[in-house]
């Protein structure tokens, strides 16, 4: 399969066009658009071809940047060869929904994104009836939608969602690989190309806010942490645009603020809070003040460690 059919993950309730509003190379090379209207409201020539496709919101315009650290591409590849669930877990911003989007497009498979929360249902999840205009109709949740058109379904933070409505994957991830949906009545055997994937960040774990064994041990787990410096600062370079010499300082400022915590932070700064300061550096902000607005000031409120954490950023700019 072409690189021009891969896929990308959105938001189940986000339009293609919200992330990725010019045309793309796969719309360049004639991949379905998202369905779209004139302003007279007629469907514009070709657009029938995205409402033929319930995963046209899904595909992916170019190849999402991830820099492999260890063996976790293979060992995904084999997973995914085995339609084996998978677990992700590793701190916040450290690249598990990079590492996901990345595979997806190298297996060439669309991608669901759910951001976990303790308000989300089950009918969230799998589905639910709805009132038009027409009357009453099924719309297929995420989970649905993957496990009938031939999706990986990602559950991102899934230790937010509440333990009742998790246990809805069960069937997914397991020998039987269906979906029951009791309100319709009708039970979905899930396509060939189906998979499962979960993450969440083990810091954040508690024993109010964890996975049930029976809804662990039905995945494979993949353990993610903050890159080493070099790489990660080669991360840092390439997704923000700095040179690499500013790229180390700020991951040097990231490992020194990494060692706080458990020790007045909850929290390091993570890959992605490095990306967004060298971002407004690059943009011409002061490194000191780039530093405050995107390293020190969102990850602490007391004044104590700000004043640590500033000093760390002026002992390097």
């Amino acid at each position: 399969m072409s690189p021009e059919h891969f896929y990308r993950s959105y938001s189940p309730r986000q339009p293609a066009s919200a992330r990725y509003p010019g045309p793309g190379p796969a719309a360049q090379q004639g991949a379905a658009p998202a369905p779209m209207t004139t302003s007279t409201g007629a469907t514009p020539p070709g657009a029938s071809d995205a409402a033929n496709d319930p995963l046209a919101a899904y595909r992916i315009n170019e190849a999402p940047y991830y820099r492999a650290v260890a063996d976790e591409v293979e060992l995904y590849e084999a997973a995914y060869l085995a339609r084996m669930p998978m677990m992700l877990k590793g701190p916040t911003g450290c690249g598990k929904t990079r590492f996901v989007e990345y595979m997806a497009w190298k297996l060439g498979k669309p991608l669901i994104t759910v951001a976990c929360n303790e308000d989300m249902t089950a009918s969230d999840l799998v589905g639910r009836f709805l009132l038009d205009a027409n009357g009453t109709r099924w719309q297929d949740g995420p989970l649905a939608l993957a496990a009938r058109h031939g999706g990986i379904c990602y559950l991102d933070e899934i230790v937010e969602a509440r333990q009742d409505t998790t246990v809805v994957i069960h069937p997914l991830t397991d020998a039987r690989r269906i979906l029951p949906l009791d309100k319709k009545g009708e039970v979905i055997h899930a396509h060939p190309d189906f998979q499962v994937v979960i993450s969440y960040n083990p810091g954040y774990q508690s024993l109010m806010k964890d996975l049930k064994q029976s809804t662990k041990q039905r995945f494979g787990g993949l353990d993610f942490a903050y890159p080493a410096h070099e790489v990660e600062a080669e991360i840092v370079a390439h997704e923000s645009g700095i040179g690499r010499d500013v790229a180390k300082k700020l991951v040097q400022i990231a490992e020194r603020a990494r060692n706080l915590k458990g020790h007045g932070l909850d929290e390091g700064i993570s890959t992605r809070m490095l990306i967004y300061a060298g971002s407004l550096i690059e943009r011409g902000v002061n490194p000191l003040a780039a530093c405050r607005v995107a390293l020190v000031r969102p990850i602490t409120d007391d004044p104590d460690m700000r004043n640590a954490l500033d000093s760390a950023v002026t002992t390097y700019f």
